[in-house]
């Protein structure tokens, strides 16, 4: 699996004026360039009587999927600075459209490249963005007396169980980074004397949303 990186979790929207014209980004989570290309769609519609609807798109664990558009912005000054924003904050499985209502002043060049870059950046500000992160499940099943030892050690190591379930016994389940794994398991067996059942499961992706831990 590749290392952690920033997804878009929910899209959202800023605005800026500059010289009477008006910038609105808006942003959404794509995972392909279908997406990308509807939602960009869904905005020239959205946005029909605008003068230009401008868009910048990055995709992949790697980032390697990206493209832009200047949308009638002279070359350079729209497209490739939105999606400079993009790569300068590391975000990826992301598309953001800014749209223009022209405000009869000629910005130039330089003008333009800070308004739409400037205007992504509110968009960013607007949105949500989390952290995709590499590890795995760690199922910890525990007595009544193991499990405050437990707790402990999964604080000490700033770990948020994803579900704990009690019945005649305790059932902590627990994404762990790939790093992590090893000491955690070696502080439990340790600290509940071998007493608690510790399985790891397979590699998978996960991110912590409102103090929540959801699969990825």
């Amino acid at each position: 699996m590749a290392g952690g990186y920033k997804i878009l979790w929910e899209g959202g929207t800023g605005e800026l004026i500059e010289k009477k014209s008006r910038f609105i980004a808006t942003t959404e989570p794509v995972a392909t360039e279908e997406e990308a290309a509807a939602f960009v769609e869904r905005m020239r519609k959205k946005y029909w009587d605008a003068r230009h609807n401008c868009y910048a798109y990055v995709l992949g664990e790697q980032g390697r999927v990206q493209k832009c558009s200047d949308d009638g912005e002279p070359s350079q000054t729209a497209g490739r600075p939105m999606l400079d924003v993009l790569l300068g904050e590391g975000v990826r499985n992301i598309c953001v459209v800014v749209t223009r209502y022209f405000g009869g002043v000629l910005l130039g060049t330089g003008g333009l490249v800070r308004a739409y870059s400037g205007a992504v950046q509110e968009g960013l500000r607007n949105s949500r963005i989390i952290e995709k992160c590499p590890g795995r499940r760690v199922d910890i099943v525990t007595d009544y007396a193991g499990i405050g030892k437990i707790q402990y050690i999964l604080a000490q190591m700033k770990l948020t169980a994803a579900d704990t379930q009690y019945t005649d016994r305790v059932r902590v389940n627990v994404m762990a980074p790939e790093e992590a794994v090893g000491s955690l398991t070696a502080q439990i067996t340790e600290g509940t004397a071998g007493k608690a059942q510790i399985t790891v499961g397979d590699p998978a992706y996960y991110g912590i949303v409102d103090g929540r831990v959801i699969l990825l």
